[in-house]
């Protein structure tokens, strides 16, 4: 079936899709570009993606090359194929290829063929989204914001300028993936193809126009000739020639819209992204992979974590408004590269689990159901062979057969029968049987470690001083007395100026070249107007009907206030002179709308009425004055925070007294610290603005602190997942570190430039380094032993195999650090969690020895929970556990202190 499927394929009748490998060869031998494959096809049926002739079930992992460097690409790829992943997902990103209207840029961290090629020499696929709209919390959701300025167009509908600019762009990507040789009919990594991006979401906002652009964008994308499928997610009514896919936290309920296509789910939200000035989200491992294990158990068969590595927003590529730099999502891999744990390991359990049952998963058009209790079922996946007896007493016939067990009870365990046998389901979990005999993962049962990030200790504030930079040292290094600082002028400093009546939009203005547009003009006070107020017990007040994101009020060079929101009312209350008074609207930005529909059109900067109420004589409208604009800041201009030329601004050494001062730049040196740790610098002292390190910008920082409410103490994993849950960080600042990649420092005399418009304290910014610092696991008798010493299926009877089922304790630092010490050890009935674990009554004597043994000294370890490896049984007749915290230091200063 599935071979008569895959050759009837509608998406492939008019692309007369064979074999290409001769050809392909032969192509790329005479474009001088090796092969990271040999080249193969890929289409599908109504049970998963073909690869090469073969059925598949793929696990993905989505990174987003820009919010990376090239530097840390190969770590990032490597870490998701060892994590389990088969297969890396990215959207490419039309506002930072195309800045300029016709002018294409590749390189730096825009360099998509060289991450696609990471990719294909790691032995990974890759899923390419091209949109070219992308949401993903980028700035105007990837578009570039020179594309609203063409008269007449309309965003993502049946509007003829829009779609010419829309299919230049994904037509000019395909294009360089073929030329670069980068299809997997090429022998490259690429399986798959997507347009458009979630659009079923707002099509009914579009009408007749909306359903006709899903048609064209279809009909275009396949008649580029990628020879790949396409696909659209959240697209219900995706054509023929297209697979509609899932994006959600849970798609194990969703179907595609023909059954001659696969279930994919092209977005699995592992976490989810920060507003300035609220909590941390938080998504618990063991619900991920509940989720995960369900969408496989249901019919499910290619699934991609978003995200796998979210990264940093740099530059001023975060969405809006008030998305955070930070876009660590709470995924997998951190904000810097290293492993979350437990998540990391879980999942990698999770994906050698469903890869001991892939030739089962495969081999079945469909599962077979089975209703193990009120709130449980089995999915059984097996060959030409079938669960006969409805008592569920056998397994008849030979062959490969997989089960999963699932108990979404929200609140209670189950014991269930399945083939004879009894299992205990935690609640809201799946079992998973690769036999459909032996359990080796339960989504509840988490055997990884848990790591805890911590920075190095801090040095005082007196850190060793030379000259106008600070001298390298270990550990965290405050910038102490060696900051210069050089004003913002509050008034029109650039030539490149206009005085115009009326106030303008702002992005008419600025064209997003910069957060910041200036409007002055003068206000004239009489004397009548002073007599009133003082008479009337009153102050005049600029009123704005409605202002997105940041607005501040300058009267007479002096901040008199600001109001920040998303279309909110603005009501600064101001004192006026006699005479004529400066008046200065400064309106920000703090990333673009980049999901809804229509969303070119919101715009920023004023709505509305702009008056000045209070005086004598009535209000005073502000639209019908003459206002001088100004885009940006004098020091962007200038670019006084390259190497190049930050000796433009007149900078002079900066004391206490001069703090705090608002639109203010300061700038220092530093030297980069020791070792390959990554490195983040933390801005808790400071306000908001934004900061750049030898000219690379880091990115917009801001201390908005979250509410202090709606943290749960206790995070529970059962039960339906949304972003308000299991929240983090409550009465905190959403985010004070910001991420350096390595890569952009030197060995010394890195420049530090940031721009600060509220004030803040420089002197008490600091480096520091960001790694895994402790180390716990907390591992029990009922745990499985680990999933990766289990055998493949035997072809005969489908039977997995292992030598020895007790299981075990994994611990692992960080790469270039050491087990140093272990803090806590108790095998028997230890209470609590990590950095909160307690001895109870029940506990070995010699947990710590056994341990300390064979994990002290060691990057990695490994412990058997058994009472044979402790010399006792503590409890007889109670299940007993081992909670174990480690510490990890480097290598480097391990061997210094032998």
């Amino acid at each position: 079936m599935a071979e008569r499927r895959r050759n009837s394929l509608p998406f492939l009748l008019p692309l007369a899709i064979v074999h290409f490998a001769a050809a392909a060869a032969a192509a790329a031998a005479s474009a001088g570009s090796a092969s990271f494959f040999e080249p193969f096809n890929v289409s599908y049926d109504h049970r998963a993606l073909i690869i090469d002739g073969k059925r598949r079930m793929l696990n993905s992992a989505g990174i987003h090359y820009p919010r990376a460097t090239p530097e840390m690409w190969p770590d990032l790829i490597a870490k998701s194929k060892e994590g389990g992943a088969d297969v890396v997902q990215t959207y490419a990103f039309w506002s930072g290829h195309e800045p300029v209207r016709g002018q294409y840029y590749f390189e730096g961290s825009y360099d998509i063929v060289k991450f696609v090629k990471l990719v294909g020499s790691s032995g990974m696929y890759l899923h390419l989204r091209i949109g070219p709209y992308v949401c993903a919390e980028w700035n105007f959701g990837g578009f570039p914001v020179w594309l609203r300025d063409i008269p007449g167009i309309e965003f993502r509908t049946d509007n003829v300028l829009f779609k010419v600019e829309m299919e230049r762009f994904v037509r000019k990507i395909v294009d360089l993936m073929r030329e670069e040789m980068l299809f997997s009919w090429q022998g490259g990594p690429i399986i798959m193809l997507q347009v458009e991006n979630e659009y079923g979401n707002i099509e009914w906002s579009y009408g007749q126009r909306g359903k006709n652009y899903v048609k064209w964008a279809a009909r275009m994308a396949i008649e580029l000739g990628a020879r790949v499928p396409w696909v659209m997610c959240q697209q219900a009514d995706a054509p023929e020639t297209i697979i509609n896919a899932c994006n959600g936290y849970y798609c194990d309920g969703f179907k595609p819209n023909s059954y001659d296509k696969p279930t994919l789910w092209t977005e699995d939200w592992d976490g989810w992204f920060a507003s300035w000035g609220g909590r941390l989200p938080h998504r618990p491992a063991e619900d991920l992979a509940f989720a995960v294990a369900r969408f496989f158990e249901r019919g499910g068969s290619f699934q991609n974590y978003y995200m796998y590595f979210g990264g940093t927003n740099f530059g001023r590529t975060s969405g809006g408004p008030f998305y955070v730099t930070s876009y660590d999502y709470d995924a997998p891999l951190d904000e810097y590269g290293l492993l979350s744990q437990p998540k990391w390991g879980h999942l990698k359990d999770l994906h050698a689990a469903i890869r001991l049952c892939e030739a089962a998963l495969v081999a079945s058009d469909a599962a077979q159901y089975l209703k193990l209790g009120p709130k449980q079922e089995a999915h059984v996946y097996h060959g030409n062979n079938h669960i006969e007896d409805h008592n569920l007493t056998r397994y008849t016939g030979q062959g490969v057969c997989s089960a999963f067990l699932a108990n979404i009870d929200e609140h209670r365990s189950a014991t269930v029968h399945f083939l004879g046998q009894a299992y205990i389901l935690p609640p809201w979990s799946v079992s998973i049987l690769p036999d459909c005999r032996n359990v080796v993962f339960n989504t509840a049962k988490v055997a990884a470690q848990t790591s805890i990030k911590s920075t190095a200790n801090e040095l005082p504030l007196n850190s060793i001083v030379s000259g106008d930079k600070i001298k390298k040292t270990s550990g965290t290094c405050y910038f102490g007395k060696s900051w210069t600082w050089s004003q913002e002028p509050i008034s029109v400093w650039s030539p490149v100026n206009f005085t115009v009546e009326g106030i303008l939009e702002h992005l008419n203005v600025t064209k997003d070249l910069s957060d910041y547009l200036w409007h002055f003009t003068r206000i004239y006070v009489s004397e009548d107007d002073i007599a009133f107020w003082k008479e009337k017990d009153m102050r005049p007040t600029v009123i704005i009907d409605s202002i997105r994101d940041v607005l501040r009020v300058f009267v007479n060079g002096q901040l008199a206030g600001s109001t920040f929101g998303h279309w909110v009312k603005a009501v600064q209350p101001v004192d006026l002179l006699q005479g004529y008074n400066d008046l200065v609207l400064l309106s920000q930005t703090v990333g673009l709308q980049n999901y809804g529909a229509f969303f070119e059109k919101d715009g920023a900067g004023f709505r509305g009425k702009v008056k000045l109420t209070g005086f004598k004589d009535g209000d005073m409208d502000l639209a019908k004055s003459l206002w001088t604009y100004q885009v940006g800041l004098r020091g962007e201009f200038l670019k006084i925070y390259t190497t190049e030329d930050n000796e433009k601004a007149e900078w002079t050494y900066l004391t206490q007294d001069d703090l705090p001062s608002t639109f203010s730049w300061y700038k220092t040196y530093f030297d980069s610290p020791d070792g390959t740790d990554p490195v983040a610098i933390d801005l808790g002292s400071m306000g908001k603005g934004q900061a750049w390190v030898n000219g690379h910008h880091i990115g917009r920082y801001w201390t908005l602190v979250a509410p202090k409410g709606g943290c749960q103490p206790i995070c529970d994993y059962r039960g339906p997942y949304n972003s308000e849950k299991c929240c983090t960080n409550c009465g905190k600042s959403t985010q004070t570190r910001y991420h350096i990649p390595r890569s952009w420092l030197q060995g010394s005399d890195n420049l530090l430039v940031i721009f600060e418009e509220t004030g803040g304290n420089p002197f008490d910014i600091s480096i520091k380094l960001h790694f895994s610092e402790i180390i716990c696991g907390q591992v029990s008798e009922s745990h499985y032993p680990p999933v990766q010493k289990w055998s493949l299926p035997d072809s005969v009877g489908g039977r997995i195999s292992i030598n020895d089922m007790t299981p075990e304790m994994h611990l692992h630092c960080e790469d270039g650090y050491v087990i140093s010490s272990i803090e806590f050890a108790s095998y028997g009935t230890p209470k609590g969690s990590c950095q909160n674990f307690r001895k109870s009554s029940c506990h070995a004597p010699n947990s710590l020895l056994v341990v300390t043994k064979a994990c002290q000294g060691r990057n990695s370890c490994s412990v058997r929970i058994s009472n044979t490896e402790f010399d006792s049984d503590p409890c007889r007749g109670t299940v007993k556990t081992l909670a174990v915290q480690a510490k990890c230091i480097s290598s480097s200063e391990h061997l210094s202190a032998l």
